[in-house]
């Protein structure tokens, strides 16, 4: 069955973003499961056949390292991790290559590290190679550089699902779609008589987020919850996102063509520039500033840029042009700027009208801590 709002949606779909996470890739045993592959492969392969381009986040890499070395359990151990991960990317690609070369396409090894994201110009030049790729008609297949991200650093996006939403908003993708080993957002909890699959939601709200009940255990990082994070990422920017089964033969051509399959997340506002997706969904913040309610109704409601008189704390240690969050009283973040002052001059001004910051710094470039044109409002 098809929607006229899905078809719309497809329609506009000239380029998408696929992710695919480590259950789908794998069986019971860690091993990758070589049929799956082909057969996604054969699925990409159409999407570009109807004149499309896809780029495909995959997980899997640890998994498949696993299945090689005959592990039964994920190692704990940070070099045995990356080693392993090292091992899996190999086979992995393989995999991918072998199912694209037999429709005459190629895939794209493309390994990202978060700092990647946050330099602008690493960043710039992971755009331009994806779109060149894109342009050649190969199959982009990113991944986290896992043998070098480190989560103790912030150098990992932590799941590949906000890497993929990273990656949706880096291209301006219109559509995200996230393949999972399950169909969708449920009502309830799966199984139960009378639960069923979410078709659509409009707006990413607290009742939403109720609905998540994600299992412990398994090869994968990720679950509904995150699914839902990177959901809100894109859908923030202006992207739509179908969270469905990557375990349904010919998924993607399904989704394309307006099926009523999986959960489909609308987007939540209007399309963001790209300096400001980069700002406010690559960047991890450095700190961030605690506003008063009459800051946050200014920014939020009348697009306003932030002064010192309305910043009640500072938290961590930034400079000048580092990434800040913006949070209110009950320390939820709204907001992500390029802030003017360091954390030790906002702490110093905070509070204050801005003429008087010339008084306690000596200088007063800035009239605004952060300017309207250096701010996303990110929720």
């Amino acid at each position: 069955m098809t929607s006229l709002l899905r078809q719309e949606i497809a329609t506009s779909a000239t380029t998408l973003v696929v992710k695919v996470g480590t259950r789908v890739l794998t069986g019971a045993d860690g091993l990758l499961d070589y049929d799956q592959i082909a057969r996604l492969g054969e699925d990409l392969h159409r999407v570009v056949t109807m004149g499309r381009r896809v780029a495909l986040v995959s997980s899997g890499a640890v998994g498949a390292g696993m299945g090689r070395l005959g592990m039964s359990r994920r190692p704990t151990d940070l070099a045995q991790l990356q080693a392993v991960a090292a091992i899996g990317q190999s086979a992995l690609v393989e995999a991918y290559e072998r199912s694209l070369h037999a429709h005459g396409r190629h895939a794209a090894q493309i390994l990202v590290t978060a700092e990647d994201m946050e330099d602008r110009v690493r960043y710039l030049n992971a755009r331009n190679t994806l779109l060149t790729l894109l342009d050649f008609g190969a199959i982009p297949i990113i991944n986290e550089n896992d043998t070098l991200s480190i989560e103790e650093l912030r150098t990992t996006f932590g799941d590949n699902d906000r890497l993929a939403a990273i990656v949706t908003n880096l291209i301006r993708a219109p559509l995200l779609v996230l393949l999972s080993d399950v169909e969708g957002l449920y009502d309830g909890v799966p199984g139960e008589p009378g639960v069923r699959i979410i078709q659509t939601v409009t707006r990413l709200e607290d009742s939403v987020y109720g609905l998540v009940r994600d299992r412990a255990g398994g090869l994968g990082k990720g679950g509904m919850a995150s699914k839902l994070e990177a959901a809100r990422l894109a859908t923030t920017a202006g992207e739509n996102v179908i969270i469905a089964s990557g375990r349904t033969p010919g998924i993607l051509a399904k989704i394309l063509a307006g099926e009523e399959i999986g959960t489909l997340i609308l987007a939540q506002g209007q399309t963001i520039g790209a300096r400001k997706r980069w700002i406010g969904f690559s960047v991890q913040p450095r700190g961030h500033l605690v506003l008063d309610d009459g800051a946050c109704r200014a920014i939020r409601s009348g697009g306003r840029s932030l002064l010192p008189i309305g910043v009640l704390d500072t938290v961590g240690r930034f400079e000048k042009g580092d990434v800040v969050a913006l949070r209110d009283t009950n320390r939820v973040e709204f907001a992500r700027g390029l802030t003017n002052y360091s954390s030790d001059e906002i702490g110093r001004i905070k509070g204050l009208q801005t003429n008087e910051i010339a008084g306690v710094l000596g200088h007063h470039p800035y009239d605004e801590l952060i300017h309207r044109d250096n701010m996303v409002v990110t929720r």
